[in-house]
């Protein structure tokens, strides 16, 4: 009997650790995910900060929208998030609404195609994606 029973256990295990790789590898699209979030943001912002309005808002939006919901599309198609994913995923988008309103809004008012402002402004919006997708791939 306990022969069985030692053979149920290491099957158990093995079987444990198998779906545990399976879950591990098909989280992976997250990594990617988090990066073109943070690198389309950057580019929206650009868009937004150096191009001469409406276009840069228009070119600028359009990106975004495109980008999100090509993302939406491939996040659907997932079969495996990892534990926690909800919980990350909201403080991703929290973060970067947080830094793009910091960016965003000072921009409008007083940095209207000021470079010097848009570019690193476009490089702290994408961080959150960037960093995400950084920690993401190291898990």
């Amino acid at each position: 009997m306990g022969e069985y029973a030692s053979r149920d256990a290491a099957a158990a295990l093995a079987r444990a650790q198998a779906l545990g790789s399976t879950v591990r590898s098909g989280t992976k699209w997250y990594v990617w995910y988090q990066v073109i979030f943070g690198c389309s943001a950057a580019v929206m912002v650009l868009c937004v900060g150096l191009l001469a309005a409406p276009q840069g808002v228009a070119i600028g939006t359009g990106i975004w929208v495109a980008t999100i919901a090509g993302l939406s599309v491939y996040a659907a198609r997932q079969r495996v998030a990892r534990r926690g994913f909800g919980r990350w995923h909201a403080g991703l988008i929290t973060v970067w609404a947080l830094l793009y309103l910091a960016v965003l809004l000072p921009g409008i008012f007083w940095h209207q195609g000021a470079a010097a402002w848009w570019v690193p402004g476009a490089l702290v919006v994408a961080l959150p994606g960037l960093i995400g997708g950084y920690v993401e791939a190291r898990r």
